[in-house]
């Protein structure tokens, strides 16, 4: 070490998550066991990290592409949460962007395009979703959070 050089210790900093609830009829699609640090062996929505310089809408179709070859279609701002993930083997910090969307054609079909991180995609009925969730999705279900429009405010192809 030189002299005079102080060394900092790097503190971990928040990062910023997206995830989609793509709906179709009264259904959001679920990726079965997710094999990842945080939220291992759940069921989750697609989504992931916000990148340098990207909308909440560009980064929801960048990932629900890279992870289901789906093409999204209109989105809608749901809701931020501000999630501690102080119990998993490696602790983090997330602000959760959460976007309502449709498809851009609800006849696709998703695929699994990443299986190494998922076992595999399907529609669920949000009135009887697996378990277990992802806790901050199982914390937004009991507290009442419904990702589906008012009848005032439909999203096309819902």
């Amino acid at each position: 070490m030189q002299t005079g050089v102080v060394m900092e210790e790097t503190k971990p900093v928040p990062r910023v998550g997206l995830v989609l609830f793509v709906l179709k009829g009264t259904s959001v699609l679920l990726g079965r066991g997710r094999h990842c640090s945080i939220g291992d062996s759940t069921f989750a929505p697609p989504g992931g990290h916000l990148e340098f310089g990207e909308s909440f809408e560009e980064c929801g179709v960048r990932e629900l592409k890279e992870e289901t070859g789906l093409e999204m279609g209109k989105a809608d701002y749901l809701t931020a949460t501000n999630n501690l993930f102080l119990e998993e083997p490696k602790p983090a910090h997330y602000v959760t962007i959460f976007l309502r969307a449709v498809l851009a054609d609800p006849d696709q079909v998703p695929q699994n395009r990443e299986p190494n991180k998922c076992d595999g995609w399907d529609w669920y009925d949000w009135d009887k979703l697996p378990q277990p969730l992802f806790w901050p999705l199982e914390k937004m279900v009991r507290s009442g959070f419904n990702p589906f429009p008012s009848q005032s405010h439909q999203l096309d192809s819902c």
